[in-house]
């Protein structure tokens, strides 16, 4: 019998992991093999009570590929024996929050988790999905004794999702005909959407397109607001997009990338493109299916790009300098 994947998804009765633990159920993510998974979220009774209906409802669904389901709010039982961990939980950004103080309140959670991860896993990929999660992985990372920091990930798969959306609608293509979509730096504001790289039925995007003023202000902007503009219009942050952009991220780890192609994640920077060693930064990706990844090398950025990606690793090492007494 084929062992199961033991995935720990943290945050599990929020709304984002209602869209996606029934995903990772259900033999989308990883195909026939079996999965098991663990549901952590606050020690508190009614958390842990909703927690439990998401996993009856799970129970339910009769997915074959669901081998077991364990409902906890202690992070060491959570993270014991996984292969996957994804850090979906943080506290969200309440009202003249500032990004600084969003960083200080969840700091602490990733610390606890990173220490679990340790005591728990020895053959484990982390994706960080709660925000500020660039920071938040580089938190955990430096956290987890024994584990490389190479093993840690976050999500900037819905910006590229975002990118890729936006590139079709305004091309008047599927977003199918849109490839080599890059985001790079921080999921936040200053991140930069690659459209110099980008591809539009094999050819350049901003050929296809052919206006380079919408590019370089509308196209980036509706990227990187994407988030608030949601919130703004339905009240309620992204759940089902943030889902699938995780599901996604998942998935391109667990596969090959196919020849010539790459997709984006914030990864442990090994100081490619002159961003600095250490820091956790979107690149574009290429996946071996094996646990191992490459950061694409050799990709052209025009002076105004590289000034875009300079803005965004001055923030990264801004965060980084704001949580430093965090780091392990």
């Amino acid at each position: 019998m084929t062992k199961p994947v033991t995935v720990a998804v943290t945050g599990a009765a929020g709304q984002i992991c209602y869209n996606l633990l029934f995903r990772l159920a259900s033999g989308e993510t990883f195909g026939d093999r079996p999965v098991h998974l663990k549901l952590l979220d606050l020690p508190i009774p009614a958390v842990q009570k909703a927690a439990e209906g998401v996993a009856m409802e799970l129970m339910d669904c009769g997915y074959k590929t669901l081998s077991g389901v364990t409902v906890t709010g202690d992070p060491n039982e959570a993270f014991d024996g996984i292969n996957w961990a994804l850090l979906v939980g943080a506290k969200p950004r309440g009202p003249g929050m500032l990004r600084k103080d969003l960083m200080l309140e969840n700091g602490p959670i990733f610390t606890t988790q990173g220490n679990a991860i340790a005591r728990g896993a020895d053959d484990v990929r982390v994706l960080v999905v709660g925000n500020p999660c660039n920071t938040n992985a580089l938190i955990a990372a430096s956290n987890c004794a024994g584990v490389p920091n190479d093993r840690f990930t976050a999500m900037t798969r819905l910006d590229q999702n975002r990118a890729v959306a936006q590139l079709a609608m305004k091309a008047g293509v599927t977003n199918a005909d849109i490839s080599h979509v890059t985001i790079w730096g921080n999921h936040s504001a200053t991140q930069y959407p690659d459209f110099e790289n980008a591809r539009i039925g094999g050819k350049p995007a901003a050929e296809v397109i052919g206006d380079l003023n919408w590019l370089q202000n509308d196209f980036i902007k509706t990227v990187q607001q994407r988030g608030k503009a949601i919130i703004n219009a339905r009240g309620k942050s992204s759940a089902a997009s943030a889902a699938n952009a995780a599901i996604d991220h998942v998935k391109s780890f667990e596969n090959a990338t196919a020849p010539g192609d790459w997709f984006s994640a914030a990864v442990v920077s090994d100081g490619s493109y002159g961003v600095p060693e250490g820091l956790i930064c979107s690149f574009p990706v290429t996946s071996d299916g094996k646990g191992g990844f490459e950061i694409v090398q050799g990709l052209e950025m025009s002076d105004w790009a590289q000034g875009k990606l300079a803005a965004t690793i001055a923030e990264l090492q801004q965060e980084q300098t704001v949580v430093s007494h965090l780091l392990g």
